[in-house]
């Protein structure tokens, strides 16, 4: 069963081979053996868990399950789930318990999946690595030494590790696609505005986006079925009728045109996930495309651009978190400013301090015009050199990061480095694409390799297509981690 696709577990639970009771418990029992070296939960309630795999259990009996009812799904610790410890990795919010459900978690709900968990992330979104939880990093199951990728890391790790059917992430600047890649996973960052962001807990309002993490693209297809829709509540959420992912997954890819940026296979990329990109770049001629030479002129500037406007966005947002209303209190202050300052300052990790002091700055007086405002100029022109490139070709195609996963611990200390560990991904966001990334091979040390697929705005079945038609002649995807008890 671990090793099945959603829809044969759906298959299985309709025909009764197996209860979701039965599922539910073989993974709260893989989380028990294996989720203390890995650290990819940050909570678990079993008791919650197995209600809902028993209320499952009632609509399949009486025969009204959906494609996802009583299959067990790990939540991302950013989205607000009713009752349960909602953190998103901060010691900020460590003891908080959501009292609404997200539209995310409300959707799942709806269809009769089960929530396993919370996943561990970098702290509230912020990281490349899975390090700078308050709860501890996470490790990548196919090298215990090494990082999965950020900020969705453990909801990667849980993936590749079979400790859930399935996952769901967000995606900032790369947060779903770079440890999906790191993990040798599937995972997808739908177009801006597709999933509502109501009950996920922001960081960058106008570039974060949820999206589903996953074994392989039709699994993402089945997952994003029960995401997107409008939602009123969101102002960002767009009015768009509902979409079947899943129907052009089959369709041959005879003729479709492929972007490859210049920039993409430019010096940065290390010269084994050049080799696994290029291989797969190959089977997709085999399948009938045809290969088009793109540029992305401003895409190098998308690393400063995104540490200009998101750091501005989360000095923003995280100044709700003062000690008054809820999240963590200083213990101890001598006045109203004090328990301000003490409570942000204990309150929050390094890293998301440092972004906080970065974004007040660009935002402050004389500087605001010679940033910000010059990044969001910026951000324009990226997007039109990929309204520009759309014009040439169908979809665009690269590594999604430019090196495998790289150990913990390698680049804590320079921070600009570890910035440039989603220097493929972030131009995406700042566009407000849609992007996917899909296992491609392994590289020279053992570690996956990613190849992200790019598509025009909701794009996503011609991009779930691609990727699939592809995962039919591979097998990368299939391949899980050693010492993980398969």
């Amino acid at each position: 069963m671990l090793n099945s696709s959603l829809q044969q577990l759906g298959s299985a639970l309709r025909a009764r081979k197996i209860s979701s009771v039965e599922l539910t418990q073989l993974y709260l029992d893989r989380i028990a053996a294996l989720n203390p070296a890995l650290n990819a939960y940050v909570t678990t309630n079993g008791g919650t868990s197995l209600a809902q795999a028993c209320a499952a259990d009632a609509l399949l009996a009486a025969g009204k399950a959906q494609p996802l009812t009583g299959i067990p799904i790990a939540q991302k610790d950013i989205f607000c789930a009713k009752g349960w410890r909602t953190t998103c990795g901060s010691k900020m919010l460590a003891n908080f318990v959501a009292p609404y459900d997200a539209h995310v978690i409300a959707q799942f709900n709806n269809a009769g999946a089960v929530n396993l968990g919370k996943t561990n992330m970098d702290e509230f979104a912020m990281g490349s690595s899975n390090e700078t939880s308050y709860f501890g990093a996470v490790k990548n199951p196919w090298d215990r030494n090494a990082v999965p990728g950020g900020s969705s890391g453990g909801a990667a790790c849980a993936v590749a590790a079979r400790l859930c059917a399935a996952a769901t992430g967000t995606d900032t600047g790369g947060s779903i696609r770079q440890p999906a890649a790191l993990c040798g996973i599937s995972g997808i960052k739908p177009t801006y505005g597709t999933v509502s962001r109501y009950g996920m807990i922001a960081f960058a309002s106008s570039l974060d986006q949820a999206g589903p993490m996953a074994r392989s693209a039709e699994d993402l297809a089945l997952l994003l079925n029960v995401m997107t829709g409008f939602d009123p509540r969101d102002s960002t959420s767009l009015p768009r009728d509902k979409e079947d992912y899943v129907r052009d997954l089959n369709k041959p890819l005879v003729g479709l045109r492929i972007g490859l940026p210049k920039e993409f296979f430019a010096e940065g990329l290390a010269q084994d996930v050049a080799g696994c990109v290029n291989a797969a770049i190959a089977e997709y001629k085999k399948l009938g495309a045809t290969i088009v030479d793109i540029s992305l002129p401003n895409s190098r500037l998308a690393v400063p651009v995104y540490y200009v406007l998101a750091p501005a966005e989360a000095s923003s947002n995280l100044s709700r978190y003062d000690g008054v209303r809820y999240g963590y209190r200083a213990p101890e202050y001598s006045d109203l400013t004090e328990m301000y300052e003490k409570s942000r300052a204990q309150g929050f990790g390094a890293e998301v301090k440092r972004r906080i002091m970065i974004g007040t700055y660009v935002l402050s007086h004389g500087y605001y015009d010679a940033y910000y405002l010059q990044a969001q100029k910026i951000r324009r022109l990226i997007a039109q050199d990929f309204a520009d490139a759309f014009k040439q070709c169908d979809v665009i195609m690269g590594p999604t990061s430019p090196s495998t996963a790289f150990n913990l611990g390698e680049k804590g200390d320079d921070p600009v480095q570890m910035y440039l560990s989603d220097i493929y991904t972030i131009a995406v966001n700042l566009a407000g694409l849609p992007g996917m990334s899909i296992p491609a091979g392994f590289g020279s040390n053992g570690r996956p390799v990613g190849l992200q697929i790019i598509g025009n705005y909701f794009a996503e079945a011609l991009m779930l297509n691609v990727a699939h038609q592809y995962q039919l002649v591979t097998d990368s995807h299939h391949r899980a981690p050693q010492n993980i008890g398969l």
